[in-house]
């Protein structure tokens, strides 16, 4: 989704923050719910203008303000909105959080080996540092996202082959997954469109679906973004991230042995999120087969425990 912004409305916005001069407005590729915009501004300064219309209220904004402050001032690297002089991070126009974030050079992070191994180092600092309260503890795009579909199916008598898959894979995925997994801090969404760098992670984005759930989740969330190519996992790309990861934080063994179960659970959560989107939510004829990319992936194996052996 882009919303357009004429150069007036972004030169209100640049005021906020005591800037001016806006002399062009260009969109950013990435993120389906909200709009992002490269602001470039008299002196070769550039800005990024966020507009935050999928959230259901400022409060949600606020929090996901928080979740970025949080992890920026614990080494993470993030983008966190600029201060702006009401002494807040958003403003507000027709009902909607508009904010200002820092423009970070090198666009999305590839899928070579030095750029994995970045992330993979990357999130393990991300998930050993300490939690807070902006972090739920509920995964959106998970198991209460299935639920929310099948009562809606309920209601509608309108249950799909995929919403059938959906209920029998989860139903027994969710006996499958350990309880006492190692917990940390989770992005929750690791996508090319939501990392960037050039070579190495210059900046994380997009902590909306973070939360307080099983470190090795992320991990394997990762790979389900970055480590598939024409239709077939890379083993080269699970190796990056791996390695990467475990220069900073071990797996323990109880970890990889669920990397299986929780790879599978990431691909359906992603699978989910797209049918609700596309489909259920917002109807859209040029997407609603995205979730079948994710389906086609639940009939592909991959040894995650070859690389422990």
């Amino acid at each position: 989704m882009t919303v357009e912004v004429a150069l007036e409305q972004a030169e209100w916005m640049v005021d906020q923050a005591g800037f001016s001069g806006v002399v062009s407005v260009q969109p950013l590729s990435g993120g389906w719910d909200n709009t992002n915009l490269r602001l470039d501004l008299d002196g070769g300064t550039s800005l990024v203008l966020k507009i935050w219309e999928a959230q259901k209220s400022l409060d949600d904004v606020q929090t996901v303000i928080q979740r970025h402050t949080w992890i920026e001032k614990h080494g993470v690297p993030t983008t966190v909105p600029v201060m702006l002089e009401s002494g807040g991070r958003f403003a507000v126009r027709n009902g909607v959080a508009w904010t200002l974030l820092p423009y970070v050079s090198g666009g999305h992070l590839g899928s070579d080996t030095m750029s994995l191994k970045s992330l993979g180092a990357v999130m393990a600092r991300l998930h050993e540092m300490p939690p807070a309260e902006c972090f739920p503890h509920d995964y959106r795009m998970g198991w209460s996202l299935f639920e929310r579909m099948f009562a809606l199916a309920d209601e509608s008598g309108g249950w799909s082959d995929f919403l059938v898959v959906l209920r029998e894979e989860s139903s027994r995925l969710r006996g499958c997954i350990p309880d006492n997994l190692p917990q940390g801090v989770l992005h929750g969404d690791l996508f090319p469109d939501n990392v960037l760098g050039d070579g190495e992670v210059a900046a994380i984005l997009d902590f909306e679906e973070a939360w307080i759930g099983p470190r090795a989740f992320d991990l394997v969330m990762a790979f389900v973004g970055f480590g598939w190519d024409g239709g077939q996992p890379v083993g080269k790309r699970w190796n990056a991230l791996l390695s990467g990861y475990e220069s900073v934080r071990s797996l323990t063994k109880l970890e990889r042995v669920a990397l299986p179960t929780l790879y599978r659970y990431a691909t359906l959560s992603i699978a989910a999120w797209r049918y609700w989107k596309h489909v259920m939510s917002e109807p859209d004829e040029v997407f609603e087969g995205r979730y079948l990319e994710m389906v086609d992936r639940l009939g592909v194996e991959f040894d995650f425990m070859e690389e422990f052996d």
